[in-house]
Parts: C-alpha cells; sequence; structure tokens
C-alpha cells in the first residue's frame, strides 16, 4: 500500500514527459517543415532567375548589393522575429528567402552551364549533410553553447578570407580551402542551432510565441542550409573542373 502514491506519482511524471515528448516534436516539425517551403521557394526562385539570362545578368551585376542584403537581414531579423509580431518575422523569413534565391540565381546558371547534374548532387549531399548533423543536434547531452562562440568568430574570419580571395588572390585552390572550412564550420553550427532550437521550446508558450520561435528556428537552419549548400556546390565544381 506505501508504494501506491509512488506509483501515481511516476505514472503522472510519465504521463507529463510523454505529453512534452509530443509537444516538442511538433514544435520542431513545425520548424522543419517552415525551413523546406523556405529551401523549396528559394530553389524555384533561383531556377527561374537561372533560365533567364538577362536577370541572371541583372542580378550578376548587383550581386553585392544583394550580399549584403542578406547579410544584414541575417543580423537584424533574428531581433525582429522575436519581438515583434508574427507576421512581421514571417515577412523577415521570406524576404531573407526571396534574396538567397536571387543571389542563387547567377550560381546556379553558371553551374548548369557545367553540368546540371552538379546541381543535383550538392542537394542531395547537403540534405543528407544537413539531416545527419541535425540528429546529432538534437538527440547530444552535450551543451554546444560554449563552441558557438568559436564557430562563429571562425566564419567572420573565412569570410574575409573569402573576400580576399575575390577581389585580390583569385585562386582556385584557395577557393576550394575556404568552401570547405564553411562546409565544416556550418555543419557545426547546424547541430548548435538544433539544440538551441529544441531548448527554446515551452510547453506553456502562448500560439504566438510557439509560431515566432518555429519561424526563428526555420529562419536560421534555413540559412546554413543554403550556405552548405553553395560551397558543397563550389566544392564539386573545382573538383570537377581539376
Amino acid at each position: 500500500m506505501a508504494q501506491g502514491p509512488d506509483r501515481k506519482y511516476m505514472t503522472r511524471t510519465q504521463a507529463e514527459a510523454a505529453h512534452v515528448d509530443v509537444g516538442l516534436r511538433n514544435y520542431m516539425l513545425r520548424v522543419y517543415n517552415y525551413m523546406a517551403l523556405g529551401v523549396a521557394y528559394t530553389g524555384a526562385l533561383g531556377m527561374i532567375v537561372a533560365m533567364n539570362e538577362q536577370l541572371v545578368v541583372t542580378i550578376g551585376s548587383m550581386f553585392w548589393l544583394f550580399f549584403i542584403g542578406i547579410l544584414g537581414l541575417g543580423f537584424f531579423a533574428p531581433r525582429i522575429m522575436t519581438s515583434r509580431s508574427v507576421g512581421a518575422a514571417q515577412v523577415c523569413f521570406w524576404v531573407y528567402a526571396s534574396l538567397w534565391g536571387a543571389i542563387l540565381g547567377p550560381i546556379l546558371y553558371m553551374y548548369a552551364q557545367m553540368d546540371p547534374m552538379i546541381i543535383v548532387r550538392a542537394f542531395f549531399i547537403t540534405a543528407a549533410t544537413f539531416a545527419g548533423i541535425s540528429i546529432v543536434g538534437y538527440t547530444t547531452k552535450k551543451d554546444l553553447s560554449a563552441m558557438a562562440t568559436f564557430m562563429i568568430m571562425a566564419i567572420i574570419g573565412v569570410l574575409v578570407a573569402m573576400l580576399v580571395n575575390v577581389f585580390f588572390i583569385q585562386s582556385t585552390m584557395m577557393s576550394l580551402f575556404t568552401s570547405i572550412a564553411v562546409v565544416l564550420l556550418f555543419s557545426g553550427m547546424t547541430a548548435y542551432e538544433t539544440q538551441k532550437i529544441k531548448n527554446m521550446y515551452s510547453e506553456g508558450d502562448l500560439a504566438d510565441t510557439a509560431a515566432k520561435k518555429a519561424i526563428f528556428g526555420a529562419f536560421m537552419l534555413y540559412g546554413s542550409f543554403v550556405v552548405l549548400f553553395i560551397h558543397i556546390l563550389n566544392i564539386l565544381g573545382i573538383m570537377r573542373g581539376e
């Protein structure tokens, strides 16, 4: 008889844990679905641009303007997403996806001239890499936040190296090395972001708060996926050309 209350407590605790698991699973599914929609939209927009040479030339001539827009939105959008309305969060996400789609068009056009199958292979490699790393980030018990600062600083360093290469050195080998570094760093960031998104979940969130968290999570993972895709594409292109 003395075990009765303990059994009731354990049953209630297990039920609560199961309820949290279902809620967390639905929340993460919402994040991934929203991210997948963003990737699909970006890919479709990129292909539309790639099939129109005039658009390719026009956007190519404004490449750095779009690139600065992406960096700026990547910096400011998280603050807007977490502090404003769900509508504002959605606008930020889709504007971000549109900028990436536009800038991806000339890139896809260039690789399509080389070998259209490179684009297909790059996408599937990216999808497999992203899925594997994201699962690691979701399931690991180790706190990954400690390495986030290092990775951010390393990403800034690699970005500087890429700009130096583009404007001054123009070395294919350096482009290969920087792309490999980007793939490694953003793989780590994907794991960290997945863990962060998981930890953001709270069963008691209001509907608007939960929606904004899901969109913000999709925004983070979406950016990492696109960056991984572009640099895996670059690696495959360089390896094919060698």
